[in-house]
């Protein structure tokens, strides 16, 4: 099978060794971290790499944060983004998922006086929730929405050859294309910042060996090359360069994550957005998509034994808003329930045009390494260290204008 899928036998044998290793299992002392991260590590007392790292180069920004000892320095942020969108329709873009981060994000936003212009990808897997909650945000606080709605012929095509490519990072289609609307939008209004929901309060775990950089264009359009029966005409592809160099240091288009600079609860956040905004839960983090859902909660777990759920509660366990116990608790509970997943399976396939069977026959390929395929990691660190080699000369050159 791995022959048919035009693999080398190296990667073949990786493969097959993904899903059939077998390392001792263990559990952070800390927090509820294990060994399905293969890349985790342990002290001599049982405290996970995941800790470790999160003391030497996070703790002290997050506990700050937490305790309002940040608020002066987001107030110096908020003003510059004002100053940056004088004489603007808006002086910041949004992205908004319909999730708890993103709305929350969007509510401070407003509160701190921003102007935001909100922008959605709609990528065809929103769910009939999310797409109220999205309503309801943008209604509730004055914003204006710019959604790009995708070629659904061009991305249900590349959705299924990430599947058939038989690698983690499967939400890689939506996720890619998230960056583009953003940057697209702050282009075409002169907008200089672009807020992200992204923050370490709750997401300061996240294993790179359960995903990949869905930034990727280059792994993107390898795998819908090898596997796609379409063209990509239209799906939004962006590169390294012009994601990580043009449009930050070129263009001087800033991204801020505003939740870093604030005390972020994540329960509090979802009471606020609730009450605020007439927000509605979905029973998940991430689970506003439909196929985000079944990806976090069947996908991942079923192929690769990866179940983020560790690392969101870990991360709320270092940022003190959740106890190991508790954590524990949660992990024996159904997040998604076994008739909700069939029928996201069933729904999954159909949207896909592909029968039940046929999906579960593509799931049953053993999982494959994003390695297996063309990508630009290599290329990416040289880039990056471009980017900050440029961006210091480029900071010095307007410092002595």
């Amino acid at each position: 099978m791995l022959a048919a899928l035009g693999l080398s036998e190296v990667y073949a044998e990786e493969a097959i060794n993904m899903r059939s290793e077998v390392r001792p299992f263990q559990r952070c002392v800390r927090t509820i971290m294990d060994t399905t991260d293969p890349d985790i590590w342990f002290d001599e007392y049982g405290v996970s790499s995941h800790v470790i790292g999160f003391e030497a180069n996070l703790a002290a920004e997050v506990r700050a944060a937490q305790a309002g000892e940040r608020l002066g320095e987001l107030d110096e942020l908020v003003a510059r983004i004002k100053q940056a969108g004088e004489g603007k329709p808006y002086d910041c873009v949004i992205g908004i998922s319909g999730g708890v981060d993103s709305s929350y994000l969007a509510l401070q936003a407003v509160k701190l006086g921003l102007r935001p212009l909100a922008v959605h990808f709609d990528s065809g897997w929103n769910s009939e929730l999310a797409v109220d909650n999205i309503h309801n945000l943008v209604t509730k606080l004055g914003l204006d929405l710019y959604t790009h709605v995708v070629d659904w012929r061009e991305m249900k095509d590349l959705q299924l050859s990430f599947f058939k490519a038989s690698v983690a990072n499967a939400d890689t289609p939506t996720d890619h294309a998230f960056g583009w609307v953003a940057y697209s939008q702050a282009k075409k209004y002169g907008i200089k910042y672009i807020l992200s929901g992204a923050n370490f309060a709750s997401e300061s775990i996240l294993p790179t060996a359960w995903g990949y950089n869905a930034g990727d264009a280059k792994h993107v359009a390898a795998i819908q090359k090898q596997f796609g029966s379409v063209k990509l005409k239209t799906y939004p592809l962006m590169g390294l360069v012009k994601r990580n160099l043009w449009y930050p240091e070129v263009r001087r288009i800033r991204t801020a994550a505003l939740l870093n600079y604030m005390p972020y609860v994540y329960k509090d956040a979802k009471r606020a957005i609730a009450e605020e905004l007439g927000w509605r839960d979905y029973g998940g983090k991430h689970y506003e998509s439909v196929f985000t859902r079944y990806f976090q909660g069947y996908y991942l777990p079923h192929k690769f034994g990866f179940d983020k759920r560790l690392a969101h509660y870990s991360s709320l366990i270092l940022s003190d808003q959740m106890t190991r116990d508790e954590a524990l608790a949660l992990m024996e509970t159904a997040n998604y329930p076994e008739e909700l997943r069939r029928q996201d399976h069933e729904f999954i396939a159909k949207k896909l045009g592909v029968g039940v069977d046929e999906l579960e026959a593509i799931y049953a390929r053993p999982p494959v390494p994003y390695s297996a395929y063309p990508n630009a990691e290599e290329s990416a660190g040289r880039l990056f260290a471009m980017t900050a080699a440029l961006g210091a000369i480029l900071r010095k050159l307007r410092i002595l204008r």
